[in-house]
């Protein structure tokens, strides 16, 4: 267990806001996998609340598709593993060592010689490179954000990873579940942008054993490299927040990512032995982002005179996480601690509508009707959020402080997570609402580099905000290719002024995994005081070692 408990908080009665946009399963629907969970029986049953109503049968992992089948990340793995129970920490997975060669442009990784796909063969490093290779032949297969620019065989269980500059802080790439290895001798040859991957074969702990709309049902490895599994069945189905707590409480459904406003009270309550809700920190928030490669957003006084207006106060309230106000640089203080400058350490940024008034006339832009206008044109922006997290409400706090404070009439505009997903990566917004975060500093502010600058249109794997900037470009090369924590240090404190004071983005509250547990059938799961894993669904390898501990209940 690590001692940095600091990473992982206890679960409280706040929340974020839960899914409202998936139609609910029926108790037909839900009981047809969750039925099969009760003792006596090996299944698990995980409620999916932002895979929409249905499933579609797309396992192409690197392909440009919005829509994607759940749970890629169980049938597919990286060479790396993100530690997220020791500071984000890049380990290896099915690499067996990752080192960096003193330039820190080349990366050794010794790959283990006991991995095996799903359909018997061996992992080898042809795979490695082919995997590897597959987004640098085209930027839309990029889902990954990778940056290093060619991948060599070494020999049977050795390739080399290269970068054209220093990239010590680069690592995290390859702890990415949307860079995973996939087998050369199926997936060589095929149309990536159109092909479905409909019956995948991975080095995961779990196969596809069966494929329906509203259940897609996986099946335990006997032959997994990993390990043996007590667990033999998950079965996956779509849902939403209200459904899903009454398919937790009635044992109908096992494990969820989903927040619970109320949810110690309503659930855990209700029977603590077994209910359980955990809240693990992300390091991350969720910001503002402003389109700057749009007018009117390319003006850093209008940027600033929005963020100094966002409510965080109430709209933590509302989420009902007092205190969760996240600070201007982006960067969590329980988590990055004395790595923040004392002057952001510990701030919570208020509604500051006196100075905000003053960056608005800076702008030189004029409020007239709620529309903007300078230079013979106007603007009416719009705020871009994911309907199916319910952000409809925290939509219209923003924009009623705006309103009031700057007179500025903004518009709503709410999307399900595909499509808002698309317009963000496409820049298809004016404003929108998004996570930030990554493993460390400079993962966190790496998505800011014009490296992962597209033109707007083009598709974006980060830096949705479109953001280019000649001092940001210079101290993120200091973070991710120094390999002096002076130097590190340094770059990073750059960093934490550019977005306090630039405001690419505008951090509005911190970021937390909240995993929903209904033990009845299935025990052995970790615990904000004792972990070395997260068990948070997504996550590959953590979901895998969680799913691994598992052993069936007894009473």
């Amino acid at each position: 267990m690590s001692t940095r408990r600091a990473f992982i908080v206890r679960a409280a009665a706040s929340a974020v806001a839960v899914p409202l946009g998936a139609s609910a399963c029926t108790a037909g629907t839900g009981a047809g996998g969750a039925g099969t969970s009760g003792k006596g029986t090996q299944a698990l049953v995980f409620g999916k609340t932002d895979g929409g109503t249905t499933f579609v049968r797309n396992f192409n992992v690197f392909g440009p598709a919005v829509q994607k089948a759940p749970s890629i990340e169980m049938i597919y793995e990286p060479l790396a593993r993100i530690d997220y129970s020791d500071g984000a920490k890049v380990k290896p997975w099915l690499a067996k060592s990752l080192e960096f060669d003193e330039s820190g442009t080349t990366l050794t990784v010794k790959l283990r010689d006991d991995v095996t796909f799903s359909d018997g063969k061996p992992m080898t490093a042809d795979d490695v490179v082919f995997s590897l290779s597959i987004p640098l032949k085209d930027a839309a297969f990029n889902t990954g954000g990778t940056t290093y620019d060619r991948v060599a065989k070494k020999d049977a269980t050795t390739v080399t990873v290269h970068w054209a500059k220093a990239a010590f802080s680069e690592l995290n790439q390859l702890g990415n579940v949307w860079l995973p290895v996939v087998p050369k001798h199926i997936w060589e040859g095929k149309n990536l942008k159109t092909w479905t991957n409909p019956d995948p074969v991975g080095t995961g702990a779990f196969t596809l054993e069966r494929f329906a709309p509203q259940q897609v049902t996986l099946r335990a490895r006997d032959d997994y490299w990993g390990g043996k599994f007590a667990l033999k069945q998950i079965k996956v189905i779509p849902t939403n927040g209200d459904s899903l707590r009454a398919q937790l409480l009635r044992g109908e459904v096992n494990w969820a990512l989903s927040g619970w406003n109320g949810g110690e009270q309503e659930y855990v309550a209700k029977d603590p032995k077994r209910h359980m809700y955990q809240k693990y920190a992300t390091g991350g928030a969720y910001s503002l982002f402003f389109n700057t490669a749009r007018a009117p957003f390319d003006d850093v006084h209008l940027r600033r005179a929005l963020a100094m207006t966002i409510p965080r106060k109430d709209i933590v309230a509302t989420l009902q996480r007092p205190g969760t106000e996240a600070g201007p640089t982006g960067l969590v203080d329980e988590v990055y601690g004395d790595a923040i400058l004392p002057e952001y350490r510990g701030k919570v940024q208020k509604v500051d509508a006196a100075a905000a008034q003053k960056e608005l006339a800076l702008s030189g832009f004029k409020v007239k009707d709620g529309k903007l206008v300078k230079d013979g044109k106007s603007y009416t922006p719009k705020l871009s959020f994911n309907q199916d997290y319910g952000w409809d409400a925290y939509a219209n706090i923003m924009i009623r402080s705006w309103q009031k404070h700057l007179g500025i009439k903004v518009k709503p505009v709410g999307a399900p997570s595909a499509n808002l997903l698309d317009q963000q990566q496409r820049a298809d917004f004016d404003l929108t609402i998004s996570t930030t975060g990554g493993a460390g500093v400079a993962g966190l502010y790496s998505a800011l580099s014009s490296m992962a600058y597209r033109p707007v249109g083009e598709t974006a794997v980060t830096n949705y905000g479109r953001w280019k900037d000649e001092a940001t470009d210079a101290a993120i090369r200091t973070l991710q290719g120094a390999n002096d924590p002076a130097e590190t240090k340094s770059a990073g404190e750059e960093m934490q002024k550019i977005v306090a004071e630039q405001v690419p983005f505008s951090p509005i509250y911190d970021s937390y995994w909240f995993v929903l547990i209904n033990s009845e059938h299935w025990t052995g799961w970790p615990t904000p005081d004792n972990y070395s894993y997260v068990p948070f669904p997504g996550a590959g390898p953590d979901a895998t070692l969680t799913l691994m501990k598992l052993k069936q209940a007894t009473t």
